[in-house]
């Protein structure tokens, strides 16, 4: 089946190439705009914790949420990429190469709780449901953000996921003063199907091993 799925796919692709007067660069590009992944790679809805590190291992970015003290307390939300490690392989922490030329760090080194938000809608596996339905998953990390020691061991294997799955960080400006953050995760609130949130803490998160996940068909 997922053989089929992805000659289909790549069918599909070179009839867009051969009709539309694609380039093959163009090609590259629209490939690499959204990951072809197929339903056949989605761990069940019903495995919550498999689910989860799915979902964070597949997605490149999401909302990063921090306390704005200049805004009287107000949450603050903010677009930013991220990276746990390279796909089906990461540690399920999401790390971030921050600056703090921008509001979200700069709150983040006065009050550390934070929150980040990822859709499946941007994996690429929702079909046409709307973000917002159910059965397209969401989940919300809630915890602290704290800065990583560069000459530690951990902020090595952050910079190599973050740098490995978001290349032009690199190349970032290094006066900007770039740091690397990790959400420390406290609670974890995932909705992937009607019903409710389903109980998940981050101890069964964290120790469940990408190699032995359970797939739709």
């Amino acid at each position: 089946m997922g053989v089929f799925n992805a000659m289909s796919v790549n069918l599909l692709l070179i009839i867009i190439l051969i009709l539309g007067g694609f380039q093959e660069s163009s090609l590259v590009v629209l490939v690499q705009a959204r990951p072809l992944l197929s339903l056949s790679s989605r761990p069940r809805p019903g495995d919550a914790a498999p689910f989860a590190r799915w979902m964070v291992s597949h997605s490149s970015w999401g909302v990063l949420n921090t306390i704005a003290d200049d805004l009287g307390g107000a949450p603050f939300g903010n677009v930013v990429s991220f990276s746990d490690g390279q796909p089906d392989s990461g540690s399920g922490i999401p790390y971030f190469y921050l600056t703090t030329l921008d509001p979200t760090a700069s709150y983040a080194l006065k009050d550390k709780r934070s929150s980040f938000t990822i859709s499946e809608y941007n994996i690429g596996t929702c079909g046409k449901k709307d973000p917002e339905n159910p059965s397209c998953a969401k989940i919300t990390l809630t915890g602290k953000l704290n800065v990583l020691d560069n000459k530690s061991n951990e902020a090595e294997y952050a910079e190599s996921a973050l740098f490995a799955k978001h290349p032009e960080m690199k190349d970032w400006p290094k006066d900007h003063n770039f740091q690397i953050f990790k959400l420390d995760i406290e609670n974890i609130f995932l909705i992937n199907w009607f019903g409710g949130p389903k109980p998940l803490t981050p101890d069964e998160y964290l120790h469940t091993s990408l190699n032995k996940l359970s797939f739709t068909m």
